[in-house]
């Protein structure tokens, strides 16, 4: 693979910004690999026991423990220190997300919370860092279905049986307290649907 250039990458580990020198950019590399010697320059500890990988600070202790993957790596989660510094506390919001658009997925976050319930949340200020969007009234197709009610029982069967043991219907019941005098729990009965004979 080609490397393209060399450049030094500040992480941002548990409150602590680490400055790696001579990192390549080797755009073929599907993942970012870290040698443990870089860390090491850097007067970090490293421990690695039982598959779980540890990062020790001299002044802050433990700052990263990872286990180990199926491939033999450890992946580790950082943030450049550009992104560390955003805040943290405003909710999920897309900036490509358009207007219009704002409203059904704040709805479908929310578990399909109603759009006066969304309103309110604005309104009373309710959740921090919730963006401002005109709530819509479109209707949304997963709640229509969600609240359809289901068809009616039939009360008449739409097919008879149209002679005798054409059609038997069965039905069990039980466990009985006391038992029958036979010393039975169960009662089993067959109906035919053309005499209704029991």
């Amino acid at each position: 693979m080609n490397v393209m250039g060399k450049e030094s990458v500040k992480l941002y580990l548990n409150e602590i910004i680490l400055t790696v020198t001579e990192v390549y950019y080797v755009p073929e590399l599907k993942n970012n690999l870290l040698s443990v010697g870089q860390f090491q320059e850097k007067g970090l500890a490293i421990l690695m026991q039982g598959g779980v990988y540890r990062i020790y600070h001299p002044q802050k202790g433990l700052i990263i423990k990872t286990n180990m993957s199926a491939n033999r790596m450890f992946i580790m989660l950082t943030q450049s220190q550009e992104t560390s510094q955003q805040q943290h506390d405003e909710c999920f919001h897309t900036s490509s997300q358009k207007q219009q658009n704002l409203s059904q997925l704040w709805h479908q976050r929310y578990g399909h919370l109603s759009y006066k319930g969304l309103r309110t949340l604005q309104s009373k200020k309710m959740v921090r860092g919730l963006p401002t969007f005109t709530v819509s009234d479109e209707l949304c197709t997963d709640c229509i279905m969600g609240k359809h009610h289901r068809n009616a029982i039939p009360k008449k069967s739409s097919w008879r049986a149209s002679q005798i043991l054409g059609l038997i219907h069965v039905d069990i019941c039980g466990s009985i307290t006391p038992m029958s005098c036979g010393n039975k729990k169960y009662t089993l009965c067959f109906i035919d649907d053309y005499s209704r004979k029991s």
